[in-house]
């Protein structure tokens, strides 16, 4: 096997909220990036994942454990490795030539052949003739390709990756991505290895060698997975998509630790991002599969409603949690619960959908509670964010809130005021 470029071990990442208390994101993430290889990452929102490529970028020093560039630990920015962002991160006020050339000034490099290189690592990207453009009179497509024009100049030994196809439509990711890989392996580029974050599982099996599946709360390394198919690939051959099925297997496998956890968590759960009108329009599709086996394989599901896993697993995650539905081995089925929402009217799958809540989301029941036994049964909505910050970061406690608070209204068990703040029993007794 080739020498590591980046060495990985044992690496923890936790922050601290307002009130001192830790939040562990990231727990025990050991790997090796060698030579030659691509290495995709996967896993949910919030595993951890954009956290470890700024560890590895030298962006962000870990907790505990290390991280080693060919055997020097990386601690601040290094030479040798350069980074992609999901948001472009062009300056405004600079020409495309200018933007690109940031890296190469940094370096001390002399203006001409800053210059030269610049002009170089346009034209190579597909981007001759934008020279003198500024970002606001470039599409989102090149936009990126100034991206990673910018990162390629100064020739990385390593290319980081965090997401750098999510902002883009369909298309130009793919055109983007496949010109990146032809750059890659007509050695066009002098990088030696790339590791990229996607949320996007066929993406993911399109381009790397290895595949780590990273779990969550708080992110580890759960699955890997080696594709030794040969490049080109094609994502409609049958052993591709044999593998995108083993992805799905193993993100979706049960993990009896980590529910066991979740499920002792109570109020502290980390209720997953789903938009409310997302989970009841999934559960009347599911409704409308074959009813003889009743079971649905996520591919599948991922390709009809047009989601990718960063959507679809958070309503999967949430209706596992309402006890909708059953999820393992890169399938779904519906319990008879979800099969009664399915097939209920709007009135009756609201009071399905808030028997559930109250049964299996203990935020939920700790809201009506609260709210029932206050005077005049309203409480502000800060009086929860409080309890919810001593678990999570104040951000990721507004948007479980905010979640929560969604799915109550839409089950009709309190109602709240965007203006003051509070919510309230709307047919108190």
């Amino acid at each position: 096997m080739a020498d590591p470029i980046i060495d990985i071990k044992n690496v923890k990442q936790s922050f601290r909220n307002p009130d001192g208390q830790e939040l562990l994101v990231l727990d025990q993430v050991d790997f090796e990036l060698r030579e030659g290889e691509i290495v995709a990452l996967l896993g949910k929102s919030g595993s951890g994942k954009s956290t470890l490529m700024r560890i590895i970028a030298g962006l962000l020093k870990p907790t505990f454990g290390e991280v080693t560039y060919r055997g020097t630990a990386v601690t601040d920015p290094v030479q040798g490795i350069s980074m992609v962002f999901q948001s472009f991160a062009l300056l405004p006020w600079l020409t495309v030539l200018q933007n690109v050339e940031l890296g190469l000034e940094a370096l001390n490099i002399p203006r001409e052949e800053r210059r030269q290189r610049a002009l170089k690592a346009i034209d190579m990207i597909g981007l001759d003739g934008f020279e003198s453009a500024y970002p606001k009179e470039l599409s989102g497509g090149m936009k990126q390709r100034v991206g990673f024009a910018r990162a390629l100049v100064v020739e990385p030994d390593v290319l980081v990756m965090d997401e750098p196809f999510s902002a883009l439509d369909v298309l130009t990711a793919e055109h983007l991505c496949s010109d990146l890989l032809a750059l890659w392996q007509t050695k066009q580029i002098k990088t030696q290895a790339m590791i990229i974050v996607t949320h996007n599982i066929e993406e993911a099996v399109a381009i790397a060698d290895r595949v780590l599946i990273f779990g969550s709360n708080p992110g580890y390394i759960r699955a890997e997975m080696r594709i030794k198919l040969p490049h080109p690939r094609d994502d409609e051959d049958k052993e591709f998509r044999k593998i995108v099925d083993e992805v799905y297997k193993h993100m979706t496998s049960i993990d009896k630790n980590h529910r066991a956890k979740a499920r002792k968590m109570g109020i502290s759960y980390r209720i997953p991002d789903a938009d409310v009108s997302d989970l009841t329009g999934l559960l009347e599709s599911l409704g409308e599969y074959d009813e003889n086996s009743g079971i649905v394989d996520l591919p599948e599901l991922a390709e009809d409603s047009q989601l990718d896993i960063d959507d679809l697993f958070p309503i999967l995650e949430a209706l596992e949690l309402l006890q909708f539905a059953n999820v393992s081995s890169g399938a779904i089925k519906l319990t008879e619960a979800g099969k009664a929402f399915a097939e209920a009217d709007i009135l009756d799958s609201k009071k399905i959908f808030a028997k559930h809540l109250l049964e299996h989301v203990p935020l939920v029941r700790h809201i009506c509670k609260t709210l029932d036994e206050k005077r005049g049964h309203k409480a502000s909505e800060e009086r929860f964010l409080t309890h919810l910050e001593d678990h999570f970061t104040e951000k990721e406690a507004e948007r479980i809130l905010r979640t929560v608070i969604d799915w109550g209204r839409y089950a009709e068990l309190f109602a709240y005021d965007y203006n003051t703040g509070t919510l309230s029993l709307e047919n108190p007794e």
